[in-house]
């Protein structure tokens, strides 16, 4: 056993399902609009965890063309039946307003890291589905429920119904079986069984700074649920100088030797603005059952900065620098924006990262945009492009990057009468217009060669750099503000915005030419920031 320094996974990987078999443990989190759909990671001793596979990678089980920001793929579910994996799913086609468009499937596989199964269509009730096998064999289908005549709260509680996999099909009564409490906002519900009761632990509170783990229990399935005497198990809602805020949206997991542990999503923020960049993390918490059948967070229901384990963490290679290349194809880490068909996006032939240009890098639909999760607060990055743009409407090159209302873009591009210049683009929380800034004046570059391209943020201070081949870097623009890349500047209003920031590669031709750009390698190295409490507690 060893302290650990929570989160567990670092940077945007929110909403986790966790699962043990035998001795391995895995956990899906969402991943919203990127592609491929849920990022599933593998522990065999809760402190170190690696990416082993993004399931849904395929057309027929994912489609998230004219998904808005923060909709796409929310909250999986990951299980086992002693027999396969299981991994429900919501893809979200709108969010915003009184209505909400959310179908709801099921995939399945033999080994976690797929083949998995094209998908059943199951509902399109609610969000946040959840799978439970029962020991007598049955399987059960849970998921919030959604009432858009309700005012102002939308969220109707949280229903059950019998899944037959023979019939690949709900089948049944439907049951609302909890209504949630006052907190409201019930969603993200996990059933578990345990001494003869049937445990029911949800999401309350909506996803910013009053979410909380809300757990219940009955003696059947279908309830009735009576709420935990001390109602939150994990919340931060009351306790505003806690280094994890956020906290809520959990599932629980039992080791080997019979501890439990609980893992939840939860934010870092930062600033006075209290600005979560790295998006909703995953952290994980003790747990223990008390002589009543209750479960209790070890020294909660505040989480803990710092928790035992039963593995000790290889800080080594969290604060590793990352020069990835493109010999093997498109490295794990990487994602991109929506589009199944990535063929049309991206090509990795001869070594090289090559991008199409595609539409603008606002798109909702086919963006040409590869890029990795920001997993520490300061880090420095860099690329090397090959491009020569036509005029104002072929552009390409690096991106520090939110959402289409979020992000900051250093481009290769043209003047209109050929003339290649470098372009730095800014969206500066531009919601609801979706209008550009221009934070410097162009800077004019040959039109042959290559151009290496960077970038430096340490905290909240983003500053870009360019050189061509054989020169020094330089910095070009001013020092921009890399905090708006965060949940509370996304671009919607509370509880709206759900992924966290990311930097990489982009490249748009808006006159659909597909014009391309190469890149030789891409450059990830984590940085210390003394000012930083969060890295500077990672040091100790």
């Amino acid at each position: 056993m060893s302290l650990i320094t929570n989160p567990i996974l670092p940077g945007f990987n929110p909403d986790p399902s966790i699962l043990r078999v035998g001795d391995d443990y895995y956990i899906a989190t969402s991943t919203f609009e990127w592609f491929p759909g849920v990022q599933i990671h593998h522990s065999k001793d809760l402190a170190n965890w690696e990416l082993v596979t993004r399931p849904l990678n395929r057309k027929t089980q994912l489609d998230m063309r004219g998904d808005p920001d923060s909709c796409g793929v929310w909250a999986p579910c990951l299980t086992h039946d002693g027999e396969k994996f299981w991994l429900v799913y919501t893809d979200v086609k709108r969010k915003d307003g009184s209505f909400k468009d959310a179908h709801n499937y099921i995939v399945w596989a033999d080994r976690i890291e797929g083949p998995w199964s094209d998908p059943i269509y199951t509902n399109s009730s609610g969000f946040d589905p959840s799978l439970f096998h029962d020991d007598d064999g049955r399987k059960w289908f849970i998921n919030m429920t959604w009432d858009h005549r309700r005012r102002p709260l939308l969220f109707a509680g949280i229903a059950l119904q019998e899944f037959d996999p023979n019939a690949g099909k709900l089948v049944g009564p439907i049951k609302n079986i909890y209504k949630g409490t006052d907190l409201k906002l019930v969603e993200g519900p996990h059933l578990y069984k345990r001494n003869g009761w049937y445990y029911l632990l949800t999401a309350e509170g909506g996803t910013a700074y009053d979410h909380a783990c809300t757990f219940a229990r009955s003696r059947t399935i279908d309830g009735p649920y009576e709420t935990h005497p001390d109602q939150y198990v994990l919340t931060s809602k009351d306790a505003p100088l806690a280094a994890i805020q956020r906290a809520g949206h959990g599932d629980l997991v039992e080791t080997p030797d019979g501890k439990t542990y609980l893992v939840h999503l939860g934010g870092r923020p930062t600033t006075q603005e209290r600005r979560c960049v790295l998006g909703r993390e995953t952290s994980i918490q003790e747990a223990y059952w008390g002589e009543d059948d209750w479960l209790y967070v070890k020294n909660g229901p505040v989480p803990s900065l710092h928790v035992e384990v039963p593995g000790r963490r290889d800080e080594e290679k969290y604060w590793a620098e990352q020069r990835y290349t493109f010999e093997n194809g498109l490295p794990i880490d990487f994602q991109w924006l929506r589009t199944p068909d990535a063929d049309r996006i991206f090509s990795t032939e001869g070594g090289k990262l090559r991008l199409f240009g595609r539409e603008s890098i606002g798109s909702w639909f086919e963006q040409a945009l590869v890029a990795r999760r920001q997993t520490h607060f300061s880090y420095d990055a860099e690329t090397v492009i090959d491009f020569k743009p036509t005029d104002e409407r072929t552009f390409a090159g690096l991106t520090a990057y939110y959402s289409r209302y979020n992000f900051f873009y250093l481009t290769v591009t043209a003047h209109s009468d050929g003339q290649r210049e470098l372009l730095l683009m800014s969206s500066e929380v531009s919601w609801p217009d979706g209008n550009l800034n221009f934070p410097a004046e162009p800077v004019q570059i040959p039109n042959e060669g290559k151009v290496k391209l960077a970038l430096r943020i340490r905290g909240r201070r983003l500053q870009f750099f360019y050189a061509m081949e054989g020169k020094e870097l330089q910095p070009i623009g001013p020092v921009l503000d890399a905090s708006i890349l965060s949940d509370e500047c996304g671009g919607h209003q509370a509880h709206g915005s759900f992924t966290g920031a990311f930097v990489g590669v982009a490249a748009s031709d808006l006159n659909g030419t597909a014009a391309a750009a190469e890149f030789d390698y891409f450059l990830y190295r984590p940085q210390h920031d003394p000012s930083d409490r969060y890295e500077v507690d990672n040091l100790q």
